[in-house]
């Protein structure tokens, strides 16, 4: 299947234009190719009217065209005003020398066009992901961008840094440059677009102003199909208690207390910082934990690093899958079977035939769309990946998993599969334990949820009678604290 076959698309000055399509529709290929960094094989693009060949970035850039990538790359230890203007630096009269002044002063005045309060001679290192995300924008100006192509740009931010965003982007809005937007966010998306194009098996299913695309007809273009009513989980019957944390505590979290019963799934919830991340990794051997203890099955385990985690039935699918989910150079087989390793060995040599068909099964059973399980694990698109991880953490064949943040990044047909993998890992009797920002999420899939507040657990709500304002209301500085999550055996 090629990646983009004969797709139109028009942008147009003060308008932001959003891309929607599931992982793999083409949306990444389709804006690479607009900022010169793949070149096509076949169409023309059109640039304020005349024909134009971009065969690489420097050219895009020259043309007016910036793009702001998903996974930021900035230059850490330099300053906001040295990666605005990178490339571009005001020098005094002797060559070589950059005038420090100007280029404070012209960076302050690219940030100051984008209403941000930012100093200039911060260190990168410094800042938080929206503001590095600002500094992008800022640069893409430095260079007089026409033309603003922005991926998943909300895709690591809290709600306050996505306002934030949100206020920038209608900001450049009104000063007429041209935005190419991709989400997977509905709400996000009707904010913000003005016209919606979506993007289905790397075709163009159609383009409409997004005030005439309600949600429902959005996910029929773009998975071809309508998905049934969000509706939540059935609910079974807990087994017996899998694990049980007592008063664990470490950087992050403060004397936690849960358990979690087989065929039941847990959720976590928590603004920003309250500790669900933390809590997980260390429950998996990631973090070091200060007290409390750990039991799985009633045993009491000792879990100090990852490898200690899978020998007592422990698996955890992490939050930044590029990170400590995935080796991105290694291939999508070697990714499934990394952990697992052990069970494929005979005699210290690796029975090649038992690791391709349970490579094969994998694929086949979460719908990994690879070309070959031989590629780079890179190659794939986000939610693939991210199936990769999934897939990765069932193959230890685990008693207990834990799940962190299981569909960021992932478009709503794929979120469905996740959903009802979720669903049937539980009616198996697996014991789930996951975190999920997206409270909706929570609702849907969880029998319980404990909500978190600066590390602590300070209210268990049932997933049945539970509402977003309960959780909220917990969850938020200053508020209530709940009844404490019991411990039972």
């Amino acid at each position: 299947m090629q990646a983009l076959d004969r797709v139109d698309l028009e942008l147009r000055a003060g308008e932001v234009h959003a891309l929607m399509g599931e992982n793999g529709a083409g949306k990444s290929t389709l804006m690479k190719v607009l900022a010169g960094i793949h070149p096509p094989d076949a169409g023309s693009i059109r640039f304020e009217g005349r024909e134009v060949t971009i065969p690489d970035p420097h050219t895009a850039a020259r043309l007016g065209i910036g793009m702001i990538h998903q996974e930021l790359m900035p230059f850490a230890e330099m300053t906001v005003a040295e990666n605005i203007l990178m490339g571009a630096e005001p020098t005094r009269r002797l060559p070589g020398w950059v005038d420090r002044r100007r280029l404070r002063d012209e960076a302050a005045r690219h940030l100051a066009r984008l209403d941000v309060a930012i100093p200039p001679e911060t260190r990168m290192a410094d800042l938080t992901v929206a503001q590095m995300q600002t500094v992008e924008i800022a640069r893409a100006l430095a260079r007089a961008a026409r033309v603003l192509i922005m991926d998943e740009p909300t895709s690591a931010l809290s709600e306050r840094e996505t306002e934030a965003l949100f206020r920038v982007i209608d900001e450049l809005r009104r000063q007429g440059l041209a935005i190419l937007y991709s989400s997977h966010r509905m709400d996000e998306v009707h904010r913000l677009a003005d016209r919606i194009t979506v993007l289905r098996d790397g075709r163009r299913v159609g383009t409409r102003p997004a005030k005439e695309l309600d949600e429902a007809t959005l996910i029929q273009w773009m998975v071809g199909r309508e998905l049934g009513e969000s509706k939540r989980r059935e609910a079974l019957s807990p087994g017996p208690e899998v694990l049980r944390l007592e008063g664990l505590t470490g950087h992050g979290f403060d004397q936690v207390s849960l358990t979690v019963r087989r065929g039941e799934v847990v959720g976590l919830a928590g603004l920003m910082g309250a500790g669900r991340t933390e809590l997980l990794e260390a429950v998996f051997g990631l973090r070091p934990v200060r007290a409390g203890r750990v039991f799985v099955e009633g045993r009491e385990v000792r879990v100090r690093r990852p490898a200690d985690a899978w020998r007592a039935g422990i698996a955890l699918a992490p939050e930044d899958r590029q990170l400590t989910g995935l080796v991105p150079p290694m291939s999508v087989a070697a990714n499934l079977t990394l952990p697992s390793l052990r069970a494929f060995c005979r005699a210290g040599w690796i029975d090649q035939g038992r690791e391709g068909r349970a490579v094969r099964e994998q694929v086949n059973r979460h719908r990994i769309r690879t070309a070959d399980p031989r590629q780079p694990v890179r190659h794939l698109s986000g939610g693939n990946q991210q199936k990769v991880v999934l897939a990765k953490a069932l193959l230890t064949r685990p008693r207990v998993l834990l799940l962190d943040e299981p569909t960021r990044g992932i478009d709503v047909g794929a979120k469905a599969e996740v959903y009802e993998r979720i669903a049937e890992w539980a009616r198996e009797g697996m014991a789930i334990l996951m975190a999920s920002s997206e409270l909706p999420e929570l609702l849907r899939l969880c029998d319980r949820i404990l909500v978190m507040r600066e590390g602590r657990v300070v209210g268990e709500l049932p997933g049945s009678a539970a509402t977003q304002e309960a959780v909220l209301a917990l969850a938020m500085p200053g508020g209530p604290a709940g009844r404490q999550a019991e411990v039972t055996s």
